[in-house]
């Protein structure tokens, strides 16, 4: 099993960023969090990387759907959304969503497997569409 749905996308790091929170809104799911690691890394111990930023996208009925079958699976939401620089060209970017298929793996509920498969194909649909718009 994939640890991503993956898709590169021929746009700086900003707009896809832009484009990637516009997919995952148009599949229901809101961003929660936006960490800037590449700024974060910097101030915190002088690393230099690429531009890299993470999104917790959260799609409310499934994340309801999933804590009401699973308390702990609390634990592995949001759905994190990686969208970073391409390091061999900057006017590309890299996006990935966290498979959700995997909480099916790590957690042993069978409660949780349409709420991963659902949350699969609403995360697919809005990363492969950051393709399909270019």
């Amino acid at each position: 099993m994939n640890l991503a749905i993956a898709t590169t996308v021929d746009a700086p790091l900003d707009e896809a960023v832009a484009r990637t929170k516009e997919a995952l809104a148009a599949q229901g799911f809101g961003v929660l969090t936006e960490i800037d690691m590449a700024a974060t890394l910097k101030t915190k111990i002088g690393a230099e990387m690429e531009g890299y930023v993470i999104l917790g996208a959260c799609n409310p009925p499934l994340a309801h759907r999933a804590v009401t079958a699973e308390r702990q699976i609390g634990l592995l939401l949001p759905c994190n959304v990686v969208v970073r620089s391409d390091a061999d060209d900057p006017g590309r970017s890299i996006v990935e969503a966290m498979n959700p298929e995997l909480m099916v793996d790590v957690v042993d509920n069978p409660e949780l497997k349409s709420v991963a498969d659902e949350a699969t194909d609403k995360l697919t649909a809005a990363v492969t569409s950051l393709t399909a718009d270019a």
